[in-house]
Order: C-alpha cells, then sequence, then structure tokens
C-alpha cells in the first residue's frame, strides 16, 4: 500500500490553512467589466427544435429564492450559505447566515489515505456555488436533474447500494471533475476585457454530488440554480434504497418555490438502464415554512449578502436570459453555421468564440483538417443528433440535444455548436472528450504523461504498459475513443466487477471515491488547489485558465486545457492510418453521445473525402487486456434502434 507522502498533493491546498477558516464573505469580489451593448440575437428561422422562451430571473425573483431559503434553514436551525445562478453560471447573489459554517470539508479516502481532492476543507461559499451551478447546468427544458442526481450518476456502482455490488459505473462516472475552475472554455467573473456575463461560467468545486442543488424554473423554463451549504460535510449519497433526511436539500427546496421544476420533467420521471433516476428526498410536504418572509426583514438581521473571490459581489443581481447575445449563448448566424437550429458560443457583443477553422497542428502534424472537413464532421453530427431519441429528456421520443465539439491534435477547437436546449454542462464536458480522445491516440501521450513534475502522474505510464502488456502502449498504436479510457479509469477492470483490480488510469477501490478517480483527478489538483487558494484569500493569484501542467504544444497551450473526461462520447479522426483531431459529444444518454461522434466522424468523411473514423485494426477494441479470461477494450457502444424517423437498427456496425 503506498503512504500519502508517495501521492502528489497540491501545496497550495497546504497554504490555504488557517485563512480558510475565516470566511470569505464581505469583500474581496471584484467588480465585473461592464457589459458591452449586445447585438440583435440572430432569430432561428425555423426547423426541428424550439428554443427555450426568454426567461431570467429579476432582483425581485432572486431575493425571493433566498428568503425562502433562509426562512426554512432558519425553522430548521442550520444557518447556512445559500448561492443563486443562472443558467449559465453567473452568481446572483450569496447569503452568508448568522452562525453558518465558514467552511466545507469533502468526503475522505475509504483506507484514510486522503489524496487529490478527499478530505479538502474550502469556503463553505464554494460548495453553494458549485451546488447551484449543477442544479441548472446538468438540466434543460426537458429534464430537470439536482445534485442528488449528480450522485447517482457518478460513483463507482450504478444506482449506488449496499446491494448493488458488481453492477458497472455510473452513465456519467467521472463527469464531476469537469466546469472546472481552470477551464480554457469558461468565462470568468469580471474578468479583464469580458463581458461580465457571458457564461458559460467555471465552478469553483466543478459539478457536485452532495445533495442541497437543485435548478430553478420560471413559467416552465430553465432560469438557473439554488445551491445550500450547511453542514460542513461535501460528499454523496452512497445507498440510494434510503429516503433521506437532507436539511440541506430542504432548505434548497423551499428556495424553489414558485420556481420549481415541472413535476413531469424531474429526475425521477427518467430511466437509465431500467433504474429510476433521484431528483429530491425532500418534498414540500415536509417543507416548514410557508415562504412568506421578504429579503429586506431577513438582510441584515439573518446574516448578509456576501462577496466571493472570483464569483460575485455582495449584490443580488439579474440574471440573464439563455440564448440572448448577452448570455454568450445563442443562435448561429447563416455564415457560422448552415443548420438553422444550431446555437453557439458568444463573446457578448457579437463574435463567435469558437468558429470553424482549420487545424492549427501543421507543425506537428503534415494533413491537419481543413476548414471545410471540421464543417462537414460537425454538420454530419448535428443532423445524427437531431434525428436521434433522447434518453434523459422528457417526454418520451424527444429529440436528442447536445453540444459537438471539434479539436486538432494540439486540443485547439476548431469549432463548437450544440442544439438549442441541451444542457449546459456538455459544453465543457464535450470539449473534454474530444481532447481526451485525441490526447490518449496521440504518439506523444505517455511521452508528455512521462515528463511531468508529478511522480503520481508520470507513475501512470508504466501502469498501463503493464496493465496491457505493452510496452508501445500511449505511444499512438491505438485509437482510443473515451468509452475505451473510461474501462482503464474504473476502481474494477472490468467495470465494476468486484474483487477486480482497479484500471490503471483509475485509483485503487480501497482508495477511491468521487474526489479521487485516478490520473483524472491527479492532473487537476495543482489547478483546484491553486484557485481554492484564490478564493479563501489565501493567495491573490489564481489558477491560469488552462488546466493540468502537461507540456506546451504551443506557446501558453498544451493538449489538455480543460481537463480529460472518462465517461464515453467521442472518437479519434484519422486521415488512412493518421491522427488528425477528435469529435466530442455531451448532453443526452452515453450511447447517443457515442453515437453521434461515431457517425458524425463517418459521414462527415464520406462527404468530403479523405478522413474517418480510426482504421478498425487500431482501434481500441482490437486490444485484449489478460484479465481472468481476456477482457476486451470498448470502442464505442450505439443505442440499438435511435433514429424517431427510421427504424433502422445497429446503425454504427460494419462502418
Amino acid at each position: 500500500m503506498r503512504t500519502k507522502s508517495q501521492f502528489f498533493r497540491s501545496a497550495a491546498f497546504a497554504a490555504i490553512g488557517a485563512l480558510l477558516l475565516t470566511s470569505c464573505g464581505g469583500g474581496g469580489g471584484s467588480t465585473p467589466t461592464p457589459s458591452p451593448t449586445p447585438t440583435p440575437t440572430p432569430t432561428p428561422t425555423g426547423g426541428l427544435y424550439t428554443p427555450p422562451a426568454a426567461e431570467a430571473l429579476t432582483t425581485s425573483d432572486v431575493e425571493r429564492v433566498l428568503a425562502q431559503a433562509i426562512t426554512e434553514a432558519q425553522a430548521r436551525s442550520l444557518p447556512s450559505v445559500i448561492a443563486v445562478t443562472d443558467r449559465v453560471g453567473n452568481v446572483l447573489g450569496v447569503f452568508r447566515m448568522t452562525g453558518a459554517r465558514a467552511t466545507a470539508t469533502t468526503a475522505g479516502a475509504p483506507n484514510g489515505v486522503h489524496i487529490d481532492a478527499q478530505n479538502v476543507t474550502f469556503p463553505a461559499e464554494g460548495g453553494a456555488i458549485a451546488k447551484a451551478v449543477t442544479g441548472a447546468y446538468l438540466s434543460s427544458g426537458g429534464n430537470a436533474f439536482s445534485t442528488r442526481t449528480a450522485s447517482q450518476i457518478v460513483q463507482e456502482h450504478f444506482p449506488p447500494a449496499p446491494t448493488t455490488v458488481g453492477l458497472e459505473s455510473g452513465p456519467l462516472f467521472g463527469v464531476q471533475f469537469s466546469q472546472l475552475p481552470c477551464s480554457d472554455l469558461s468565462a470568468r467573473f469580471g474578468a479583464a476585457g469580458s463581458a461580465a456575463l457571458i457564461g458559460p461560467k467555471r465552478s469553483p468545486l466543478g459539478l457536485a454530488a452532495d445533495p442541497g442543488g437543485l435548478p430553478l424554473y420560471k413559467n416552465g423554463v430553465l432560469v438557473g440554480g439554488i445551491g445550500v451549504m450547511g453542514d460542513g460535510v461535501y460528499g454523496s449519497d452512497p445507498n440510494i434504497l434510503d429516503i433521506d433526511n437532507d436539511l440541506e436539500e430542504f432548505i434548497a427546496l423551499a428556495g424553489t418555490r414558485g420556481f420549481e421544476a415541472p413535476t413531469t420533467i424531474t429526475a425521477d420521471k427518467i430511466t437509465v438502464d431500467g433504474t429510476s433516476l433521484r431528483f429530491s428526498d425532500a418534498t414540500f410536504a415536509g417543507v416548514m415554512t410557508s415562504g412568506s418572509a421578504s429579503f429586506a426583514s431577513l438582510n441584515g438581521s439573518a446574516g448578509n449578502l456576501v462577496a466571493v473571490i472570483g464569483y460575485a459581489n455582495a449584490a443580488v443581481t439579474a440574471g440573464t436570459a439563455y440564448g440572448s447575445e448577452a448570455s454568450g449563448i445563442r443562435a448561429s448566424t447563416a455564415a457560422e453555421f448552415s443548420n438553422r437550429d444550431a446555437f453557439v458560443l458568444t463573446n457578448g457583443s457579437g463574435t463567435n468564440r469558437y468558429p470553424l477553422r482549420a487545424g492549427t497542428d501543421g507543425a506537428t502534424n503534415s494533413a491537419p483538417l481543413t476548414q471545410v472537413e471540421a464543417r462537414a464532421v460537425l454538420e454530419e453530427a448535428f443532423a445524427v443528433m437531431s434525428r436521434a431519441r433522447a434518453q434523459i429528456r422528457r417526454p418520451l421520443d424527444s429529440r436528442a440535444q447536445v453540444t459537438i465539439s471539434i479539436v486538432d491534435t494540439h486540443g485547439s477547437v476548431l469549432g463548437i455548436v450544440r442544439s438549442p436546449d441541451a444542457p449546459i454542462f456538455g459544453t465543457d464536458v464535450s470539449l473534454q472528450k474530444a481532447r481526451t480522445a485525441a490526447f490518449f491516440s496521440s504518439a506523444l501521450a505517455g511521452t508528455e504523461l512521462s515528463a511531468n513534475a508529478s511522480a503520481d502522474i508520470r507513475q501512470f505510464v508504466p501502469a498501463t504498459r503493464t496493465f496491457l502488456n505493452d510496452p508501445a502502449a500511449l505511444s499512438g498504436t491505438v485509437a482510443y475513443a473515451d468509452r475505451a479510457i473510461g474501462n482503464l479509469a474504473r476502481p474494477y477492470f472490468p467495470d465494476g466487477e468486484v474483487g477486480r483490480p482497479n484500471g490503471p488510469l483509475s485509483r485503487p477501490i480501497a482508495q477511491f471515491n468521487p474526489f479521487s478517480t485516478g490520473l483524472q483527478s491527479a492532473l487537476i489538483i495543482g489547478n483546484l488547489g491553486s484557485h481554492l487558494g484564490f478564493v479563501s484569500g489565501a493567495s491573490l493569484t489564481d489558477t491560469p485558465a488552462r488546466c493540468t501542467t502537461l507540456p506546451d504544444v504551443a506557446a501558453g497551450q498544451n493538449r489538455l486545457q480543460n481537463g480529460i473526461q472518462i465517461f464515453p462520447g467521442s472518437v479519434p479522426i484519422y486521415r488512412g492510418n493518421q491522427l488528425v483531431g477528435a469529435i466530442g459529444v455531451s448532453g443526452d444518454g452515453i450511447d447517443q453521445d457515442d453515437m453521434i461522434s461515431f457517425l458524425g466522424a463517418h459521414n462527415g468523411g464520406a462527404r468530403v473525402g479523405g478522413i474517418g473514423n480510426a482504421p478498425k485494426a487500431i482501434r481500441s477494441d482490437s486490444v485484449v487486456v489478460n484479465v481472468g479470461a481476456g477482457v476486451r477494450l470498448r470502442y464505442i457502444s450505439c443505442p440499438f434502434a435511435p433514429f424517431l424517423d427510421s427504424a433502422t437498427q445497429n446503425v454504427c456496425d460494419g462502418l
């Protein structure tokens, strides 16, 4: 058994020290740059999707949500920190109740040897914001998910319970390490030269799996989220079989009164692999208050609005209507993308942040993707999505809605498009997935990991080569889809089978919990520690907007600028036997994400010629691991009969 000293752990966590025992409220927030005058939002000309109506939380709405949560917290004698965000992650208000705990602590390792983000103490405001962001980002007009839903889908068995040992891991295993504070995709509060309100915004801790975060809806339209941090424990629910009396969840639910999710789309109406998801163990029947108190009567008496460094001023602000230019996500113009249903990310003043372009990797890749090829892959993937039956949306037979990203071998973004109502979390995750497939399929994956200053990160390379019995592993000989990287990043191999060894990119099960997944968490723990030191006031320097300490492939750029992802939904793109990039998809069921990426690459290549999916001989499903009788890695898994307009089955077979 390795000791704690043998694992990399950011010195930034130690530097936080006593300052973490002091609230980060009451000052320190930067003043946001005034928003530029936005250009008119392009209006879609019709199509297969209906964009969400333009709704947003007003200042009085935010005050009402806060007041309702505050009075419930008073009734339950749990002074709390309460945060409200809009749909794209802008923090609209953070209230610290008198007597609320200053900090919270993440769950520790099962064996007591804490590494990565385990047993880390951080400002409670960070936990409240992360929960609110999670409620907003995982939800849409077709599904309402909560942090309790997140807990169910990120653990080592799905569903998590003492009686489900032996089942595979959650479908979104690893998604908690997305929306990271170091992500180069995420906008920052008050960043110099940027529009103050554009999203998606980052989260101080990634996505949360601790109950107490719920989405907010206005007139049936998703407008944000609420998060509550009061008990000082930031973890997950390991047993879905019982009903928790979670005070934070009751407080959050009380806050949603009048802004609650439509009951027809809450997570408990949605099944995955025959298992109903969970939304909230708290019910309005158990809420102790009526929600009649005014915010004005509570502000200053029950506590105060507080500033959070890097996230919010000590004030209530109005939310931004998703889909508007000012929100950072809007309908595309005809010049930006041909499909009239597409949405793009914008800078708040009319400019697409990720316009379609050719590969930037000509110095190391003799045949980069052209702009025409990148466009073909994105357009064809969008067309596949538009035909696909959604897994996580209601009503049944809704169309899938996702975000699609394409990158070159350097991880540079060549284009990002999304459907109108795709969940926000999939924006950052689709890019993570694309970069993960491109990185692990590249000739330099092992070399760049081996060059890391962290001995913990370096050891994943020999562990993988030994596990696969292949001294050439991670040197470009195998094309890895994200599904295969996920196979190798589970605490059991094969996935879920107890008594088996851990995959070489994972932590052993005695060490594992959602705060320490393996290489995924090790790569970004320094960034996370640096950021929490900044939020707490222990450091004047924030983490840069580029995750990991991998070597640069261009000035100020590495291949994994927003971290890696370890659940399915991406494939590398090849020109013959040469890797030229990757496509990543996120926002619906993982099989749907796999199919859209795989068929997008295939159909795009067929349309323009010269590019496509990896040759079958080098795909990861050609690799057999000698565990027991031998276990074959996976490449993709497509839904059996996925299309709304066709009864065609096995649509990925033979390609």
